[in-house]
């Protein structure tokens, strides 16, 4: 098993140790939410019945109260009722009786005005010293007049003569006292639905389910309310829960909405967030990872490949000398010094190449027709005779393209050198080149045993080889000339059992 294909297999092996963790963080984070929301549902619940309770509460305080002063208007008209016959009774037994009831009204302030609006009688007020009695009495009566509790009208009847009064009276102090307490009592209630103890979103509202009366813990605070917010947010929270209908001192029906909280609402997207972070982190720290390790190979490549020059370098020298000096002693016939001379020509372009990897090569527009002519008529003889290699153009035209010669003709031997190996040395080589308005393309295609689907893209990856002897360097080094030092791509186009397409795609 090749490094690459332990490779594979990590990557795998990471990936779905990967998966498992989210799924776990996932699956345990889900159950840690229910476990929030149920808690919390209850809170809203019991805080839900006991605005309910307190709701009743206040309902039956305020029909208790309502029931106090119809007893103190009661009261009134028999105080009233009293005064009359006290007015017009002759016996004297019913007159101990009335001013009996008359005397045990010491709570309910009275004050009877005649029709002049003269006040004739007056009872149950705090009178301080230094007060004139007069005017404070006209202010009070004043009061009672808006007051709303109605004025009762006194007639009296004596032989011979009629006259009319009125009765104004208000809520005695105690009633007064009450009532400021059920006020409080009712502002209390609201208080609690906003300041509540399950910590939710709450919106009180009329009975038209649009007009606020309160609200707390609202998204957006005090800022955020407008009309298009309040009716999206009670939508949303009719959704989650049925509203809870409160009538307080028989009033309209008002109407608590409510949701949950912001916490919770934050806890259920909180594993999703968590794990966006986390796949953030991994794929930064993979980029920063990929970009280290690439750049870390630029310097092998470059600092083997001047090293290589250099070391090739001397013994080229030397043995350029030594043809010359085999010529001059005519040691060796005319052949043999043109067949040294062709390798010696060869080594010094190979030396040209490395020095080339190890610095920024110069792209000029080239005739391509002639640069793979060139490697073709050099490589020809070079590999076996039951190749068949043969190399056309879209219509036969010359095509142009930038790149550099020397480096070009090194990515055609290695993808030609490999063909020949997967063909096991018989079968045909197809070179055809397409022109396009911005990119040349050139496929090379072989009748070989194909690359699996698995290899296609480790392929280009330096060490990767089928080779028992094969150092895995040739692809690696046609991918790095054409995507470095051309700008172009290289990929497998197609492969099966019946061959392989390389394709090239140069800049014009």
């Amino acid at each position: 098993m090749n490094i690459y294909s332990k490779k594979q297999r990590w990557k795998l092996l990471l990936a779905g140790t990967a998966i498992i963790i989210i799924v776990a963080s996932l699956w345990y984070t889900n159950i840690l939410v229910k476990k929030i929301e149920t808690e919390e549902r209850k809170k809203v619940e019991l805080w839900a019945d006991a605005i309910q309770n307190k709701a009743s509460l206040v309902s039956y305080t305020g029909e208790l109260f309502q029931k106090i002063s119809a007893e103190e208007r009661n009261k009134i008209e028999l105080w009233a009722e009293a005064n009359k016959r006290i007015a017009t009774s002759n016996n004297h037994s019913d007159l101990t009786f009335y001013l009996d009831i008359l005397s045990r009204n010491t709570t309910i302030p009275v004050i009877v005005i005649d029709e002049n609006e003269n006040i004739v009688n007056s009872r149950n007020f705090d009178l301080e010293e230094g007060i004139d009695t007069a005017q404070f009495l006209v202010g009070q009566l004043e009061l009672m007049k808006v007051s709303d509790n109605d004025p009762i009208d006194l007639v009296y009847h004596i032989p011979g003569y009629t006259f009319k009064q009125k009765l104004y009276y208000k809520d005695s102090k105690i009633f007064s006292e009450l009532k400021v307490v059920l006020d409080d009592l009712i502002q209390t209630f609201i208080s609690e639905i906003v300041i509540n103890s399950a910590s939710v979103p709450v919106i009180y509202t009329d009975s038209t389910q649009t007009t606020i009366i309160e609200y707390g813990n609202l998204e957006g605070g005090t800022t955020g309310i407008g009309q298009d917010f309040l009716e999206a947010t009670i939508a949303d929270m009719r959704l989650q829960n049925d509203p809870i209908a409160v009538t307080i001192n028989n009033e309209a029906v008002k109407y608590i909405f409510y949701s949950d909280s912001e916490l919770l609402k934050q806890l259920k997207y909180y594993p999703y967030l968590q794990i966006l972070i986390i796949g953030l982190f991994l794929l930064i720290s993979y980029y920063l990872f990929s970009t280290s390790r690439k750049v870390e190979q630029n310097q092998v490549w470059v600092g083997m490949a001047k090293e290589t020059a250099h070391q090739l370098g001397t013994p080229l020298s030397s043995l350029m000398a030594w043809v010359e000096y085999l010529k001059l002693k005519d040691v060796v016939d005319e052949n043999t010094i043109n067949e040294l001379s062709k390798d010696i020509t060869r080594l010094e372009i190979i030396t040209e190449r490395f020095s080339k990897i190890g610095s920024v090569p110069k792209l000029e527009s080239e005739n391509l027709n002639t640069v793979i002519n060139d490697s073709l008529n050099y490589l020809k003889v070079r590999i076996s005779k039951k190749v068949n290699i043969t190399f056309t153009t879209q219509n036969n035209a010359e095509i142009y393209a930038k790149l550099n010669p020397s480096l070009f003709s090194w990515v055609l031997e290695n993808l030609i050198k490999n063909a020949v190996d997967a063909m096991k040395g018989d079968g045909n080589i197809d070179i055809y080149i397409t022109d396009q308005s911005q990119y040349v393309y050139i496929d090379i295609t072989d009748t070989g045993a194909g690359i699996p689907r698995a290899n296609q893209k480790t392929i280009f990856e330096p060490g990767f080889t089928t080779k028992q002897r094969g150092w895995g360097l040739g692809l690696s080094l046609v991918k790095r000339i054409i995507e470095n030092y051309h700008e172009g791509k290289i990929f497998v186009k197609q492969s099966d059992a019946t061959g392989t397409t390389f394709r090239i795609v140069l800049n014009k």
